[in-house]
């Protein structure tokens, strides 16, 4: 079918835009203009103005602004051709001839939707007769106001065989087991497929039957009873209350993604018209796409038993893949062993309001799940979960996002499992100790110049200088250190981002050598800040040096990262005890002060000893050449 712009001009001119509007928001007479408040965002003066004469409705406080056509597929989240067919039909205009198999395809979808609208005004009948009376009574005991049910369209369907077939025999057996409203069986006459049930209607975008969902009555199995699937019902397609939904949604900013149809029924009842639920299945790639079209960040309110919880994993893995930038997932934790029916019954609106309010982004659901799913006690779980939160990252399609969910399970990663600092125990010059019972005695290191001008200094930006040229010299090591280094930042500015690129060239070839890496750096920009940190003239330890015993400055870089991870620790430690014993001096208050100047003077002299035995080194090689 094609629609030609003369056509959609006439389309346009033969509808009065008020009247159309008016059907769903209260207009007021403003002039030659209506106005009223906004139906796209919460608002209480009115800056919502619709114009007859020029055909389109603007809103000054949001920018909605469009037609005849653009209000149905906004406002009602009609498709476009739904829109236009609904439009023409109101005006009495003929769509463009379709081809002739298109045109059998309609009219025969026609009949199935006359043949489910009439099945679902004969059970709202049966709902009200005498024959009714138990199913009444179920809403009722659920809580279910009598305008809610004839809002929801709710039914019942008779015990019988036989009782729908034969209100409805003018549309023939075939169609009504086309549409799912009768059972064939080969062999037998076609039979009623619902039978003593509550009845709850399926709707299309356009507000049309298209199929049914039924709740046994008392006992019996299985507990719900879907349509099958026909040529108008796809459930993997399909979101139950998307008709009213949709525009509940445009204007609360927000859709709501629960489990079942009653408890989109109470929801709507309690005054959250936003809420919509999947027929049976988990979400579906399609039922996701629908809510991306309604909301960038779709709020799933799952059961809060095991059921719903592994459903609510489920959507998340298979939203992954979709993800975009500003597009993802929410969730709610509901109560262990209630859902959205059973929460606003028995604590009302403002409890499920409260929930809303502290929704769990898509990462943070999936960090807490794989925690979970395993130990992480020894090194091959924890790399085990690593893997998990990669190939759960990797799944993602967009580039972009898939990056920033890797950057961000690597940073979670190095934060839980980042290395706790041990009790420090200061290291004597030549590996001497104290005897038990002795007090402790900082060692008395030799003061070079080097060491003189650590101490002026202070050992912080030095000695990560001095750490960095070490990785340098010795990429192969930072694998060694990953964790430690993963949540270390040696400073801002230049020498922190040659840090990172550093840190991330190592980590993505664990083969690099240090020529290489040096070129690399080059290319990126990094060439005069990485020579300047291998100059003489900076602080010379083992590792910094292009021709060290590998053996040697391997230990001593150990103990230099050491040393760098250790102080800031023990400085805010020392600040903290002195703050303490300031506001109020206790014995204790001052050991602890003590103490953590001794270990603060510990770290001095164990960087001092890194310098001088790497002077005495030289010196000694020097004398022996």
């Amino acid at each position: 079918m094609s629609l030609s712009p003369a056509f959609l001009d006439e389309l346009r001119s033969r509808t009065l835009l008020s009247a159309l509007i008016g059907r769903t928001t209260k207009l007021q007479k403003a002039g030659r203009e209506f106005r009223a408040c906004c139906p796209f965002h919460n608002e209480k003066t009115p800056s919502f103005y619709v114009n007859d004469d020029k055909g389109f409705y603007h809103c000054f406080g949001c920018s909605a602004h469009g037609d005849a056509i653009r209000w149905l597929t906004d406002q009602r989240g009609l498709p476009f051709m739904d829109a236009v067919k609904e439009l023409a039909q109101a005006a009495g205009m003929e769509l463009p001839a379709m081809d002739a198999r298109a045109a059998q395809r309609a009219e025969a979808a026609k009949g199935l939707h006359e043949a489910c609208d009439e099945a679902a005004a004969w059970f709202t009948e049966q709902l009200h007769g005498l024959a009714g009376a138990e199913a009444r009574g179920v809403l009722e005991k659920r809580g279910i106001r009598p305008e809610t049910a004839r809002d929801f369209g709710l039914g019942f369907a008779p015990d019988s065989r036989g009782k729908l077939k034969a209100a409805l025999k003018d549309y023939g057996d075939p169609m009504l087991v086309e549409a799912g409203l009768l059972i064939s069986v080969d062999g037998k006459e076609p039979y009623d497929r619902f039978r003593g049930r509550l009845m709850i209607p399926i709707r299309d975008q356009r507000g049309r039957a298209i199929a049914f969902g039924g709740r046994i009555i008392g006992d019996g199995e299985p507990k719900y009873l879907n349509s099958p699937e026909t040529p108008l019902f796809d459930k993997g397609r399909t979101l139950y209350n998307l008709d009213k939904a949709a525009p509940a949604a445009r204007k609360a900013g927000r859709v709501l993604v629960v489990e079942g149809y009653m408890d989109v029924i109470a929801l709507a009842q309690a005054g959250f018209g936003e809420a919509v639920a999947p027929l049976g299945t988990a979400l579906t790639e399609a039922q996701l796409e629908r809510l991306w079209r309604m909301s960038d960040v779709p709020i799933l309110c799952f059961d809060g038993d095991g059921a719903g919880q592994k459903a609510a994993i489920r959507a998340a893995h298979r939203a992954l893949p979709l993800l975009t930038p500003g597009r993802s997932l929410a969730f709610v934790t509901l109560p262990q062993g209630q859902d959205p029916d059973d929460l606003v019954r028995a604590k009302g609106p403002a409890a499920f309001e409260a929930l809303l309010r502290d929704t769990q982004p898509l990462v943070d659901r999936l960090w807490s799940h794989e925690l979970a799913a395993e130990p992480t006690t020894t090194p091959e779980q924890r790399a085990g979960l690593k893997a998990r939160f990669t190939e759960l990252a990797n799944s993602i399609a967009d580039s972009d996002v898939k990056h920033e969910y890797l950057a961000d399970f690597r940073r979670r990663f190095d934060e839980l499992f980042r290395p706790q600092r041990a009790p420090f125990v200061p290291r004597a010059p030549g590996g001497g100790g104290r005897r038990a019972g002795q007090p402790w005695k900082p060692p008395i290191a030799p003061v070079v110049e080097q060491t003189k001008a650590v101490r002026a200094t202070g050992i912080d930006r030095i000695l990560a200088k001095a750490v960095l040229a070490g990785l340098i010299r010795h990429p192969a090591e930072i694998a060694r250190h990953m964790e430690v280094l993963g949540s270390l930042r040696l400073a801002d500015g230049a020498l922190g981002r040659l840090f990172e690129a550093v840190v991330d060239l190592a980590v993505e070839d664990q083969a690099l050598d240090s020529d290489r890496l040096l070129t690399i750096l080059a290319s990126s920009g990094f060439d005069q800040i990485a020579s300047e940190l291998l100059r003489a003239d900076q602080l010379q330890c083992s590792f910094t040096e292009k021709h060290a015993d590998p053996i040697r400055a391997r230990a001593d870089l150990d103990e230099a990262i050491a040393i760098l991870v250790a102080r800031p620790e023990i400085d805010a430690a020392l600040s903290e005890a002195t703050a303490a014993m300031q506001s109020r001096y206790s014995d204790e208050a001052f050991e602890r002060q003590v103490s953590l100047v001794k270990e603060r003077h510990a770290l001095d002299t164990r960087l001092a000893n890194l310098v001088q035995a790497n002077e005495d080194a030289r010196a000694f090689k020097s004398e022996g050449s």
